[in-house]
């Protein structure tokens, strides 16, 4: 699920993870505040993995419903890696996909849930969710 991001003039000024609601929660210097679940972190991640090599044949991710983020790694001063609890971890996230990724959170998870629903597959839950 490759994306394009786009330069941006700000840069966050917190990053939490919430562990008991898998939400990564981020603040930027221009006063936005995104609230990103992991699955939804996970699925965009844009790792050769993910987006498949070069870009191209990366394959619909699926049974991440109950993936949380375990630690998250800096990546100099431009970039986070997080590490998922399925062992995902060659993804890096810098602050422009983060704010991408924050902004248009509802079209991209619209899209994402719609790909599922085309692909048969049935988002289940473990615990309470």
């Amino acid at each position: 699920m490759r994306l394009t991001t786009q330069p941006i003039n700000c840069h966050p000024t917190e990053i939490k993870l919430h562990q008991v609601s898998n939400i990564l929660e981020i603040s930027f210097a221009d006063d936005s505040n995104f609230k990103l679940p992991c699955e939804y972190l996970r699925v965009y991640s844009q790792s050769a993995e993910a987006v498949g090599h070069g870009g191209e044949g990366g394959q619909l991710p699926l049974g991440k419903e109950n993936v949380s983020i375990t630690e998250i790694k800096p990546i100099g001063n431009y970039a986070i890696a997080p590490v998922f609890s399925d062992g995902h971890d060659s993804g890096i996230y810098t602050w422009e996909l983060l704010y991408k990724l924050g902004a248009e959170y509802e079209t991209l998870w619209a899209a994402y849930l719609n790909d599922l629903k085309a692909a048969g597959h049935q988002r289940i839950f473990a615990g309470n969710h």
